[in-house]
């Protein structure tokens, strides 16, 4: 398998009509990762794509330690070891141990994660099941009813959904390899 990404990234400040959009993500992000200067090459796809993972990572109701743990093991089910490293900095940040973190990269088998909050498993499970097989099943869904509101139930599906996205547009186009 090649080591190169699939679609040439566009670098930053080579195409002046892409500036003011570079300048919205390096301010959002701190930098243009290579995974957006791969959707730089389609302004209007990496424009969507900002908008939309930043309403998920930054302005959504779940606490940002469930949030990394979940974007783990999206990772970590979908075979995307760049998605995985970029978000450890942040999963250590939002208080996940290194010992959970350990037990997630561990492979795509479910492991007992260590020092889970109330609601956490459940979540995971749910993950599992929405990155597995789309369709979730009753016995997994509803235990999450007691941990989450109706806001906290969407914002992380939506969480487990856009990261499928990312991991599985990091895979296709080989990024970050």
């Amino acid at each position: 398998m090649s080591e190169t990404s699939r679609l040439a990234p566009v670098a930053p400040g080579t195409r002046p009509e892409l500036a003011p959009l570079e300048a919205r993500i390096q301010a959002s992000r701190g930098r243009i990762s290579p995974l957006y200067q791969v959707l730089l090459n389609s302004a209007p796809i990496c424009e969507g794509w900002e908008a939309m993972l930043t309403a998920v990572r930054n302005n959504n109701s779940l606490p940002a330690r469930l949030r990394e743990l979940v974007i783990l093991r999206v990772a970590v089910l979908n075979g995307a070891p760049y998605e995985f490293d970029a978000h450890v900095p942040h999963a250590q940040k939002a208080g996940v141990s290194d010992a959970a973190i350990a037990s997630l990269r561990g492979g795509p088998e479910p492991r007992d994660v260590p020092d889970l909050a109330a609601g956490e498993a459940c979540a995971l499970a749910y993950t599992d099941a929405m990155t597995r097989a789309i369709e979730v099943p009753d016995a997994v869904f509803e235990p999450l009813r007691a941990h989450f509101p109706a806001q906290g139930l969407l914002d992380l599906t939506a969480t487990i959904a856009a990261y499928n996205m990312v991991s599985r547009l990091l895979v296709a186009l080989r990024v970050g390899h």
